[in-house]
């Protein structure tokens, strides 16, 4: 599978239950930023290597029409001479149109050097163009992996809490409050059947004490005492 085929199965993740089944987006996001910042590195490398040669190729042009217009200044310089009597005219003319000869091969690798150029060129602005779409491929994808992430943290932790959630048995739950009702509603009753066992086995005398409450007798005694003697005061 392609890296830009992988990467566009990323982008239909969450749609695509066959892929939420076989891979794990995550994990395959990863691979693919991967991918990316290997074509990435071959991509510089390529790009770079481009330009090399293209640097080369202008500095080749430069030298080849250096040595065209050298030769053209020579053969010029050469029928001067013979102009002014310095060189046999007939050697002259020979030697000129041998430079002449290797002006016209060197202009021809200069037309050759200048058509590399310009397909180094060419090339050169191909590739930095994909280096850009890389580039801004990868800080999109990197971006969406830090949110596929968080997504995916936060799924992870609703996941967990609705499965719990899921756990409880409300009916059950209910049970168990009415059980619990029951019970403490059984000790409340035994408390209190405990507190008439308690009453009933009281003694006799506990009974008779009870019943002449024995400090409200004593009370009325001397109350009783008490206005006997300021009745005697006052006779």
């Amino acid at each position: 599978m392609g890296i830009f085929s992988r990467l566009f199965t990323i982008g239909k993740a969450e749609t695509n239950a066959a892929i939420d089944k076989l891979e794990d987006p995550i994990k395959l996001t990863e691979q693919g930023i991967r991918d990316l910042k290997l074509d990435l590195d071959k991509s510089l490398q390529a790009l770079a290597e481009v330009k090399a040669m293209a640097i080369r190729s202008k500095r080749d042009l430069n030298d080849h029409k250096a040595t065209a217009q050298s030769y053209e200044q020579k053969a010029i310089m050469l029928l001067q001479r013979a102009e002014k009597g310095d060189l046999d005219p007939a050697e002259a003319d020979r030697l000129a149109t041998e430079a002449l000869t290797r002006k016209e091969e060197a202009t021809e690798s200069a037309i050759r050097s200048e058509e590399e150029v310009q397909r180094f060129e060419t090339n050169i602005s191909q590739l930095d163009a994909n280096v850009k779409k890389l580039k801004s491929s990868i800080t999109r994808y990197e971006n969406e992996l830090r949110t596929l992430k968080a997504r995916s943290r936060v799924s992870q932790a609703t996941q967990k809490i609705n499965k719990q959630m899921s756990g409880i048995d409300s009916s059950s739950t209910v049970s168990m409050l009415e059980k619990m009702k029951e019970k403490v509603a059984q000790q409340e009753a035994m408390a209190e059947a405990y507190g008439e066992i308690a009453n009933e086995s009281k003694s006799l005398d506990d009974e008779i004490d009870s019943a002449l409450d024995e400090k409200s007798f004593k009370a009325s005694s001397s109350l009783e005492a008490l206005k006997a003697k300021m009745k005697n005061k006052e006779q």
